[in-house]
């Protein structure tokens, strides 16, 4: 079943109060999103996070990423930071597919770093904590995400 139509049949069952929890067909279809993504971009000013998470796809066999070299500081003022970067990266690209990383919420939050489709819906996320709590360097938390990201929705690594 296409994507689009599993979104819409999931959408259908809430409404009619018959969604049971996701399925396997919803994961595998954005397994196959991400996958087939030929157009990704991470939004970032430096290459640090780019390289740590083509690292981190190609550990699962999926496409590289590009850097998207966009000023992001604006996005801190957003309620969710990370958030607010990957809908400037969708403003300002044809992406299929954006990476996008900063704040969860207000300072002292944690990290989220999310996949995001062409339409500003998120796929999958990773989480970490304040950064004085796990004591982490930023391309350990960044490697942690994204491996957190892709797990929680069924990918294996093949590397």
């Amino acid at each position: 079943m296409a994507f689009e139509k599993i979104i819409k049949n999931a959408y259908e069952e809430s409404e009619n109060g018959t969604r049971k929890g996701d399925t396997f067909e919803e994961l595998a279809a954005i397994q196959n999103y991400i996958k087939n993504a030929e157009k990704i971009y991470i939004p970032n000013k430096n290459g640090i996070k780019v390289d740590v998470l083509n690292r981190v796809l190609n550990e699962y066999g999926l496409p590289n990423a590009e850097i998207l070299q966009i000023n992001t500081n604006a996005a801190d003022a957003h309620r969710i930071p990370a958030l607010g970067k990957a809908y400037m990266a969708l403003d300002q690209s044809e992406a299929d597919l954006i990476i996008a990383r900063g704040r969860l919420g207000v300072p002292g939050s944690g990290s989220l770093l999310l996949f995001m489709d062409n339409k500003g819906r998120i796929l999958t996320a990773g989480t970490s904590p304040s950064h004085v709590v796990h004591g982490k360097s930023l391309e350990e938390a960044v490697e942690s995400e994204a491996n957190e990201a892709l797990i929680k929705i069924g990918f294996k690594k093949v590397k």
